[in-house]
């Protein structure tokens, strides 16, 4: 089992990210003191980003918006997207087809863990399904102490 101070949690996105042939990706923990996803790792993240996702509200944002409403959001191509879901510094990453989805221990939100490519890229639902697995596994082991 992963501890919430374990560097492991690096480990588990680096393995995630290339397990879905992806570059970039996050994992966010909830903090429930003020609802905010607080960062626990990151790959291929801008550092003129770091500031902006170390802490995000619930609702906010890609990730923001995945643990709000419990699903996955995704996006075929972040750099033209106009929904209004991604934040305008999010293009900064150069990520395209992109990809979040809660972090759940049951009904409980624990998290978010994000993915994303730097081409277009609609991920298929066994590819969701898989990806809402991980998180799903690792959810016990992200829950605030």
């Amino acid at each position: 089992m992963i501890s919430s101070t374990d560097p492991t949690w690096a480990a588990f996105l680096s393995q995630t990210i290339a397990d879905f042939g992806c570059t970039t990706g996050t994992l966010h923990r909830l903090d429930p003191a003020d609802r905010h996803l607080k960062l626990v790792a990151h790959q291929g993240i801008p550092e003129a980003l770091m500031p902006i996702i170390q802490s995000i509200p619930v609702g906010k944002g890609i990730a923001g918006v995945a643990a709000e409403r419990k699903e996955p959001v995704e996006m075929c191509n972040l750099q033209t997207d106009t929904s209004g879901v991604a934040k305008p510094g999010a293009k900064q990453t150069q990520v395209q087809g992109t990809l979040a989805v809660p972090v759940l221990d049951g009904d409980r939100l624990c998290g978010t863990l994000g993915i994303g490519k730097l081409v277009p890229y609609d991920f298929t639902a066994e590819e969701k399904d898989r990806l809402i697995r991980a998180a799903r596994e690792i959810a016990p082991a992200l829950l605030p102490a």
